[in-house]
C-alpha cells in the first residue's frame, strides 16, 4: 500500500495463539480436544522476546474462546501491555461492543473479530462507529473448496459459512473494518507457503490494509507473500516460536529484498535508503 506515492513499510507481526494460558502451535488449525496442538511458552514472556527483537506489532488469539464459549485474556494483556512498547491486537470470544472495550481497557490497540462478525456482521459497524475503524480488525478464516473458490469458515475453522471469502473481505471493509487479517486454513502450521492467490485477490479487492497468515516456513515465503500476494503485513508463529529466524533476521532479509521495513537502529528513509539512526532502543 502506497500513501502520496510512497511505499509504506511492511510490517513483521509475531502471533500467539494461546489456550489454558499457554502458547500453543499446531497444524491447520489442530484442535486441542484431539491433543493437537504443542505447548510452546508463556505469552507475556514471548511478547517481551518479540518486543525486543524489533516486532512490529504483535497479534494474541484465544483459539478456542469462541469455540468453547470463554471470555478472552484479559489478564495476559494487561501483564504484556505493562512491559512491551509494541501494538497490540487481541481476538477470541469478543462478541459486543463491550467485550472490545473491556480488551482496548486492558491495553490492546486492537481488537479482532472472527466468529462474532459473521454471526452478527452489524458488530463491525458498531465497533468502528465507537473505537474507530482504526481498532477494528476483522480475521478471516478461509479454506480453498474448488478450483477457483476459497470458503469463509467459523468457530476456529470448524464451521463453514456461505461466505466466500473475497465477498466477505469486501462486506467487513464495506461495514469498517480498518485491517483484514487473511488465515489460510490450508497452510496454516505447515511451513510451505503462503496462500499467495487468495492473498493477493483480497490484498487487490480492498482498500485497507491486509494482513498474510498461515504457512511461513521460510524467509522466502514472507517475501513473497508481500510482493506476489501484495500483502501489507505478514504474521508468523512456527519460524519464531521454535526460533528458526529472529524478527530481525526476517526484516533484514526483506530489506535487503527491497521491500521497505521498519529496522532499528537503522531507519527507513522515504527514498528507499536507510540511515543509521542516533538512538537506540532503551
Amino acid at each position: 500500500m502506497a500513501l502520496n506515492g510512497v511505499m509504506l513499510a511492511k510490517r513483521v507481526i509475531p502471533c500467539l495463539d494461546v489456550h489454558n494460558g499457554q502458547v500453543t502451535r499446531g497444524v491447520r488449525f489442530g484442535r486441542a480436544e484431539a491433543g493437537e496442538l504443542r505447548e510452546v511458552g508463556d505469552p507475556v514472556q514471548l511478547a517481551l522476546r518479540y518486543n525486543e527483537q524489533g516486532a512490529d506489532e504483535m497479534v494474541f488469539y484465544d483459539i478456542t474462546a469462541s469455540a468453547e464459549g470463554r471470555a478472552a485474556m484479559v489478564e495476559v494483556i494487561e501483564r504484556t501491555a505493562d512491559q512491551c512498547f509494541m501494538p497490540l491486537t487481541v481476538g477470541g470470544g469478543i462478541r459486543t461492543v463491550e467485550d472490545m472495550q473491556m480488551m482496548l481497557r486492558a491495553g490492546a490497540d486492537k481488537v479482532s473479530i472472527n466468529t462474532a462478525a459473521l454471526a452478527n456482521p452489524d458488530l463491525i459497524r458498531a465497533g468502528a462507529e465507537k473505537f474507530g475503524s482504526q481498532c477494528i480488525v476483522v480475521s478471516i478464516d478461509c479454506k480453498r473448496v474448488g478450483p477457483d473458490r476459497w470458503q469463509v469458515f467459523s468457530h476456529g475453522g470448524r464451521q463453514p459459512t456461505p461466505w466466500e471469502t473475497v465477498a466477505w473481505a469486501c462486506e467487513a471493509v464495506r461495514l469498517g473494518a480498518g485491517e483484514i487479517v487473511l488465515n489460510s486454513i490450508d497452510a496454516d502450521g505447515t511451513r510451505a507457503g503462503y496462500d499467495l492467490e487468495i492473498t493477493r485477490r483480497v490484498s487487490e479487492a480492498v482498500g485497507v490494509p491486509v494482513v498474510a497468515s498461515g504457512g511461513a516456513g521460510s524467509l522466502e515465503h514472507l517475501a513473497q507473500v508481500l510482493v506476489e500476494g501484495r500483502a501489507d503485513a505478514v504474521l508468523a508463529a512456527s519460524i519464531f516460536h521454535y526460533g528458526d529466524y529472529t524478527v530481525e533476521q526476517v526484516k533484514r532479509f526483506l530489506a535487503a529484498r527491497g521491500i521497505p521495513v521498519r529496522l532499528e537502529p537503522d531507519t527507513l528513509v522515504l527514498d528507499g535508503s536507510w540511515r543509521r539512526s542516533e538512538t537506540r532502543r532503551a
